[in-house]
């Protein structure tokens, strides 16, 4: 696999090309990830809940973020390197200018943030600086306690079309990629239709750009109740390798996710 970047992302969405994308915190697992086939690796904040055992992301430091981002880069392969801006890093746009620097020179090849339309001018800032940015639109889980808990967003009309507009404006900004969580597959499929950047999904449906889910997950090891979006698919894998490689492939040919997994 040659090294994707931006533009290779792009290329699938222009050609109708479905892309993976997984979770890693670390050299080996992304490794693996790679090697798999994986075109996209995430340093989430998700790492306060798998790694760190809290019941939020919201605990999760810049040095966290940092620690885990420079071990994941040392085995990234040809993977492209996402990274989460952690929780109040972007109180000013200094701070988030600041902070997403630390994180490029870390390792990151595009940083994601959680936010709607209010982000606009700080993804200007950091897109006329260089900085690939994916804003993270739906359910945001560092507004987790704003929402009273993990809940589907964008059920009725209204709530709806404020997302797609606060993806236009986004986009609009310089945002070079949009990821939807837990949104229903109804709005997953017109924000991919509508936008002209890739969409990522996390329960948004199987009609969008590119698919992720926290690796955790597709390894069957989630504590807690497991979200509907999400499968194990170590059940029918003779290893943690070949796991990945079935998520890579069913995600490629649309097989994944499924009804069952979709709002």
């Amino acid at each position: 696999m040659k090294p994707v970047t931006l533009s290779t992302l792009q290329a699938y969405k222009r050609g109708g090309e479905t892309f993976s994308c997984l979770t890693a915190y670390d050299a080996s697992f992304a490794r693996m990830a790679s090697d798999a086939g994986i075109e996209v690796l995430l340093v989430g904040d998700s790492l306060g809940m798998v790694l760190q055992g809290h019941d939020s992301t919201l605990a999760v430091t810049l040095d966290d973020i940092r620690y885990h981002t420079r071990c994941a880069a040392q085995g990234k392969g040809n993977s492209l390197l996402m990274v989460d801006l952690p929780f109040m890093s972007n109180i000013s746009q200094e701070r988030l200018l600041q902070n997403a620097g630390e994180l490029m020179r870390a390792g990151a090849e595009m940083i994601k943030i959680e936010g709607e339309s209010w982000m606009a001018d700080g993804i200007r800032e950091l897109s006329r600086r260089g900085v690939p940015v994916c804003a993270h639109l739906g359910l945001t889980p560092q507004a987790v306690h704003q929402f009273g808990g993990y809940k589907i967003q964008g059920r009725d009309q209204e709530r709806a079309d404020q997302l797609l507009a606060d993806a236009r404006i986004l986009v609009d900004a310089g945002a070079s990629v949009i990821l939807l969580e837990c949104v229903p597959a109804e709005l997953g499929q017109v924000m991919r239709d509508t936008l002209e950047v890739p969409v990522i999904g996390i329960g948004a449906g199987v009609d969008v750009d590119g698919q992720i889910l926290v690796m955790h997950d597709v390894i069957g090891v989630t504590q807690g109740r497991t979200p509907r979006f999400a499968k194990n698919f170590l059940t029918d894998a003779d290893d943690i390798a070949s796991a990945f490689r079935h998520y890579h492939e069913d995600v490629k040919a649309r097989r994944f996710p499924a009804a069952e997994h979709s709002f």
